[in-house]
């Protein structure tokens, strides 16, 4: 552990006691204890260390690796990168926004933090901070996908599904994955365009035909347009990949 400012002087006044001699000895080692516990090396150590205790979700074992290495070394960007994503695995988005703030002052044309901060801002329901974040990154990053899936997903959230379809669309445009289609195809629901959005779920289970949500969520599309056999076929396929 580094030593602390309280514990330095405490030493001192013990060892003064003794002799200027040997008080001068034990703030030389103190000094030296400091350097070496401060050495940025040990504060990648502890980075490390986190992001292995991370992918084992270990999570309170991450954030207090993530915090010795900020301790370490106060500007180091991508410990409070990762010890946001920590906060938001435990859904704890104050200090998850907080950190992602940190790193938006370290690095302010850091789109992916400003997205990853929106996402935060979105699990407190505060979806205007969300789009002003998403605003921000696409100002820096006009071809970042998730970008717009955060404004879509806020613009969503906050009743607004046509101008959602729209960021939606670009973020399909340029990440056509999994998640883009599928959250596509859940906001055409909502505004009744049943055809579209089995389209995109067609287009999400292309990528990935195990997914059961997938399924249960074209099937009220395809009731919604009469098809009453096909919307039976997607309950069952879906609870048979589900395990019922």
């Amino acid at each position: 552990m580094p030593v602390m400012a309280e514990d330095v002087a405490r030493e001192r006044r013990r060892k003064a006691l003794i002799g200027v001699g040997i008080a001068l000895a034990v703030i030389l080692a103190g000094a030296a204890i400091y350097k070496r516990t401060s050495d940025p090396r040990n504060a990648r150590e502890a980075f490390d260390a986190g992001l292995r205790l991370m992918k084992a979700t270990r999570y309170e074992q991450a954030a207090l690796n993530f915090s010795r290495a900020i301790d370490l070394k106060p500007d180091f960007a991508e410990a409070y990168r990762m010890r946001g994503r920590v906060y938001v695995a435990e859904y704890s988005p104050d200090p998850a926004i907080q950190d992602f703030s940190k790193l938006i002052e370290l690095n302010p044309n850091d789109a992916g933090a400003l997205v990853e901060r929106g996402f935060a801002q979105m699990d407190k329901k505060d979806y205007a901070n969300a789009v002003s974040d998403a605003d921000r990154a696409i100002a820096i990053d006009s071809r970042l996908g998730r970008a717009y899936n955060l404004r879509a997903t806020a613009r969503r959230a906050a009743g607004d599904p046509a101008r959602a379809v729209a960021d939606f669309t670009r973020a399909v445009e340029l990440a056509p994955d999994l998640e883009n289609y599928f959250q596509r195809a859940s906001t055409y629901q909502q505004i009744d365009q049943h055809k579209l959005a089995v389209a995109d779920f067609d287009s999400a289970l292309y990528i990935d035909p195990q997914q059961p949500h997938i399924y249960f969520a074209r099937a009220l599309s395809k009731a919604a347009l009469g098809d009453a056999a096909g919307a039976k076929l997607d309950i069952e396929t879906g609870r048979k990949l589900d395990g019922w």
